[in-house]
């Protein structure tokens, strides 16, 4: 089906062009549709850079012109994207036509992968922010301290799909716990936050709208025990289940209502974590396990940070680097339709690695997984025979 055409092209497939044109038409502007580059071409040689891990746009426009006679057949245009044209566009184009369409992809991304299977049944969500240190002198507009510059990216992440539901892009300098005024809590789902966040005034809001969190504990705040007991023998490592209520009165005024506490010991770590909820219902194993599923936004920003090249942005005013964080989720998004789409049974991150060597190869998505697990095969009944494959 795809004979003679590139796993790059193939790719870009998996791309709703007609639904990124509309909001093109919605903001357009006559003066950034010029350099012979339009939106989507923009769009689709950024994500170009991101699969193939380019640091720099030279890195990048230096591959798109050294692959010049494949630039049509790649979606770039008739033309080579020179430097010039590419560093205009990032610096003056609507970042809000990526931002919506970064969104529209989360919520397609979200649909495909919902049939996950997971322990529990329910919607959760991890939230956190990851902060990127910037150069002052290139991005004075995000200055953090005296010294440098930097950006959070607060992030909102599917514990049950693995995909980034929300994301703001703020000043490094605000702190975290502002970010939960922005979260649009849905009724019954629950939300994962760690001891950064521990803010009883905010927590409550969330009581109040009949959803749900789980909190680390902080600075062991001064309680009286309502009901609950303690496991001495710590089954399924819990030590204390218990209902409280915070007897200081700032806490008191902020949180009023009786609270779950829950003390988790973690044999791996050989220590113990104390968790605070509202949620009376699940079993107190299952709340130390979804604490832990937390670790998925933080794995989430390790790889973006890693891979996505984000840590290296390809201009320095405020809209080229907001375009290279929407374009690195846009293409998060795209690989984790592939996975799913395709039935690749394979981790997010594995699938984009892969992808991401074989952007001008011309072989089919699927065959380059179906060869991987032939090969694993084999190598597996040479083991059990007693061959040594090498």
């Amino acid at each position: 089906m795809n004979s003679g055409k590139y796993i790059f092209s193939q790719i870009t497939d998996f791309l709703p062009k007609r639904y990124f044109e509309r909001l093109v038409i919605k903001r357009i502007d006559d003066r950034t549709q010029r350099w012979g580059l339009t939106y989507w071409s923009h769009m689709i040689v950024l994500i170009f850079g991101q699969l193939d891990g380019c640091n720099s746009l030279r890195e990048l426009t230096d591959i798109t012109m050294a692959h010049a006679k494949k630039s049509f057949h790649l979606g770039f245009g008739k033309t080579p994207i020179n430097r010039s044209a590419l560093s205009k566009a990032n610096q003056l184009r609507d970042y809000h036509v990526f931002e919506e369409f970064a969104y529209y992809m989360v919520s397609l991304a979200q649909q495909k992968r919902i049939d996950k299977v997971f322990e529990l049944d329910g919607r959760f969500y991890a939230f956190d922010s990851t902060t990127i240190d910037l150069c002052m002198t290139l991005f004075e507009w995000a200055r953090f301290r005296s010294t440098k510059s930097g950006i959070k990216v607060h992030t909102q992440l599917d514990v049950v799909t693995q995909i980034p539901v929300s994301f703001n892009i703020t000043q490094a300098a605000i702190h975290d716990v502002n970010a939960m005024d922005w979260i649009s809590y849905e009724p019954l789902a629950c939300y994962i936050f760690d001891r950064g966040y521990w803010d009883l005034k905010r927590l409550y809001r969330i009581e109040l709208v009949n959803s749900f969190f789980i909190i680390r504990e902080k600075r062991t705040p001064k309680f009286e025990v309502v009901a609950g007991e303690d496991f001495l023998e710590g089954t399924d490592n819990i030590l204390r289940d218990q209902t409280v209520r915070f007897t200081t009165k700032g806490n008191n005024e902020n949180y009023p209502s009786e609270i779950r506490r829950i003390v988790y010991y973690e044999s791996g770590l050989k220590r113990t974590f104390s968790y605070y909820t509202n949620n009376f219902f699940l079993k107190a194993k299952d709340i130390a396990f979804l604490y832990k599923n937390r670790w998925s936004v933080e794995i989430f920003f390790k790889w973006m940070k890693e891979h996505m090249r984000i840590k290296s942005f390809w201009g320095n005013t405020e809209s080229a680097v907001r375009i290279q964080v929407y374009i690195a989720i846009i293409t998060y998004c795209t690989v984790a339709i592939i996975e799913r789409k395709l039935a690749l049974n394979r981790s997010i991150y594995e699938v984009m690695r892969i992808l991401g060597s074989s952007l001008l190869a011309k072989d089919n998505i699927k065959e380059l997984f179906q060869h991987i697990e032939i090969e694993q095969s084999q190598d597996y009944g040479q083991l059990k025979l007693g061959f040594d494959p090498f």
